[in-house]
């Protein structure tokens, strides 16, 4: 009797030890439960004051990602070229490696870790597309409560360093008109050089577009490849469906190429496909675009110009009006660029002589 008045003394009270020790232990899981839930509920109390739609189904990226480009991106006006580039960032770079994470969950360290995993296999133009689409994606899911923040707006974006083209000088300009006079595309390039034109835009002229008796142009639209097929689509913004003055050089390949078409049509006969376009085929359907470039090729080697591109005609538009005093907001306009600052960050390299001008314009006008 003694001994079991000892034990109970030890535990402190009526009950065996072994009932206090798992009463201790009972108590000490409900309580860590316990914290567990009231930090659910913090957490949840703290999505819902940024404004995250907490009856949302969680779903992983590669998810969101599909029902972004299937029922948004489809929908909204994107273009069929951005949207195939959107398409190949999420299946190449995004899916791959962050396709299974949490929508919901995602952190500046994993759009880190993307980043990281891409840098050694990629461009870092490639780089900069890859977060760049990430950080549209999330904005739309941002947007409808999916998600409290865009992580990938935490993280800096990736520099593409400017790489400095070599500009074409009016000699080389001259060198390349003589070697592409009379040919088919003899107008594409014309267009290109002297008046800033891109590729699809030039493609995408109609007839009706051009007046070559009051010397003017409408940029209205462009040819673009879409789902493997030629497809005249909308310029992409606003300030790229401008009207231009025809300078005389290209109204004078406008019109060869007008008689060139007409030859065309006679031989084609009933085969002819009326489409309106000035630049044609010899059946009258469109130009092949890779066709261009593969006779802009051959044509720049007998000149002499192995390093010039194609795109690189409205690099030297850009320059030679500058050099030669055109406002850059004309410029601008020429262009078809949406702020005077994306031209000058590409061209104001043509500037210092400009600069010069104006410095020895004070040295005339209060040195003597």
């Amino acid at each position: 009797m003694a001994r079991g008045r000892s034990s109970s003394a030890r535990t402190g009270s009526g009950s065996p030890s072994w009932i206090s020790a798992g009463s201790k232990a009972s108590a000490g899981a409900n309580s860590s439960t316990q914290r567990e839930a009231l930090g659910k509920l913090a957490e949840l109390r703290r999505a819902a004051e940024q404004g995250q739609n907490l009856a949302a189904r969680p779903q992983a990226l590669e998810e969101w990602l599909g029902h972004w480009l299937a029922e948004i991106k489809a929908h909204d006006g994107t273009r069929p070229s951005t949207l195939r580039r959107y398409r190949e960032v999420v299946t190449n770079h995004l899916v791959p490696v962050l396709g299974k994470v949490r929508l919901d969950k995602l952190t500046p360290l994993d759009v880190e870790r993307l980043l990281a995993a891409r840098r050694k296999t990629v461009s870092p133009a490639t780089l900069v597309k890859i977060h760049a689409v990430l950080r549209v994606a999330l904005a739309d899911a941002e947007r409808r409560d999916l998600v409290p923040r865009n992580v990938a707006r935490s993280v800096k974006a990736p520099t593409l360093a400017e790489q400095e083209r070599r500009a074409l000088t009016v000699e080389e300009g001259r060198a390349l008109l003589a070697v592409a006079d009379s040919d088919r595309y003899e107008a594409v390039f014309v267009l290109g050089l002297l008046m800033g034109l891109r590729r699809g835009e030039v493609l995408g002229l109609r007839w009706d577009d051009v007046d070559l008796a009051g010397r003017t142009l409408h940029v209205r639209r462009a040819l673009q490849r879409v789902d493997g097929a030629l497809r005249l689509v909308e310029t992409k913004t606003r300030s790229s469906r401008r009207p231009l003055p025809i300078p005389g050089l290209a109204a004078r390949a406008l019109e060869r190429r007008r008689a060139q078409q007409a030859a065309d049509r006679l031989v084609a006969g009933e085969s002819w496909l009326s489409t309106g376009l000035v630049f044609t085929t010899g059946v009258g359907t469109p130009v092949e675009p890779r066709n261009v470039n593969r006779r802009f090729e051959q044509l720049r080697e007998r000149a002499g110009l192995s390093w010039l591109r194609l795109h690189d005609l409205r690099h030297g538009c850009a320059t030679f009006l500058l050099a030669h005093g055109v406002d850059p907001r004309t410029v601008m306009e020429i262009l078809g660029h949406t702020t005077i600052r994306q031209t000058m960050d590409r061209y104001g390299h043509a500037l210092p002589e400009r600069l010069r001008a104006a410095a020895d314009a004070m040295d005339d006008a209060l040195g003597g």
